[in-house]
Formats: structure tokens, sequence, C-alpha cells
């Protein structure tokens, strides 16, 4: 089981450096094409997840996060949120974290983004530690605040990831 784990999540991340790679290259315009954006936003997101582990059947978790723009295609952003891993079996149970995660989204296109965060996710049973957390994702964001992303998220004390796709509505503080 660990063998195909390994497998899947190398060909996970194979899969989003090929795509980041595709937007890289095809890059040319920027999000607004009069000027800098200096904005903040605060966006709120729901994610349903693919577990890369086998003793689990599905993820769910929901985030904060805090974008700031330091240019019209580069921003950082910052994210608090809680993860929820539900295991196989009746009786089996779940685990969850609460990740907490700094990264950047750089926008190669527009409205289309490549991300990549890192961070700790907190244990919350009895015993579980906290974990080292990374997070390279691709996505989109509309003009009218909807946010659709797609990312693995891998919390490699536990060997354990996902799959996830982030649906969010973004809130622009700035204005």
């Amino acid at each position: 089981m660990k063998f195909v784990y390994k497998i899947t999540t190398k060909y996970v991340a194979s899969v989003v450096a090929a795509v980041a790679l595709f937007f890289a290259t095809n890059a040319s315009a920027q999000t607004e094409p009069a000027g800098d954006s200096q904005d903040t936003r605060l966006g709120v997101g729901l994610s349903l997840g693919i577990p890369t582990h086998d003793a689990f059947n599905f993820a769910i978790g929901g985030d904060l996060r805090l974008q700031k723009d330091f240019s019209s295609n580069i921003s950082g952003i910052a994210s608090l949120g809680y993860t929820n891993f539900s295991a196989k079996g009746e009786d089996a149970g779940s685990i969850g974290f609460i990740p907490l995660k700094a990264g950047i989204k750089v926008f190669p296109m527009e409205r289309v983004y490549i991300s990549g965060e890192i961070g700790a996710g907190f244990g919350t049973d009895d015993g579980q530690k906290t974990s080292f957390v990374w997070s390279p994702g691709i996505g989109i964001g509309f003009n009218n605040g909807l946010d659709l992303g797609l990312r693995y998220e891998s919390f490699s004390k536990y060997d354990l990831g996902q799959v996830a796709l982030r649906i969010a509505y973004g809130f622009n503080l700035s204005k």
C-alpha cells in the first residue's frame, strides 16, 4: 500500500508541476492592464478531497484565506482552516487537522493562478502531533469573487495527503 501511495503522490505532484509549467511558459497577460493592484482580499472556502492513503474514504474542510496583492500578477497568501479525513469502515472514525499555511499565488494569465503554500498542520485528536504541510495548486479566480482551485496537500508526518477541490468566495477588503 505504501508503494501505491508513493506512486500516487509522485503522479499528482508531476501533474501539478506540468500544468504549472504549461501556464508559466504561456504567460503574457497581467490581471490588471492599468497599474498594479495592491488589494487585500479575504476568502472563505470549502474543500472536498480524495485522500491519497487507502485507509481513508474522503476529506472535507473549510478555510479562511487572506490574500495581499504585491503586484498585478503576484500575491502573498495566508490561510487557516480545518480538514477532516474520514476513515474507511463502520467504526473507523476520522482524524482532523488545523492547517496554518503561508505562500504565494502567481497569475501567469488573467484570472488563472498557480499557488504554493507551506506550514503546519496541528492535530486535533489526542496524541496526534503537528505535521509539516505543503500544498501546490492551480485555480481560476472570477471577477465576481468566486475562486475554484485544485490542490495537492500533504501532511508529511502522517504520510497522508489529499487531492482537493476548493470552492471559495473572496471579499475585497480594500474597497
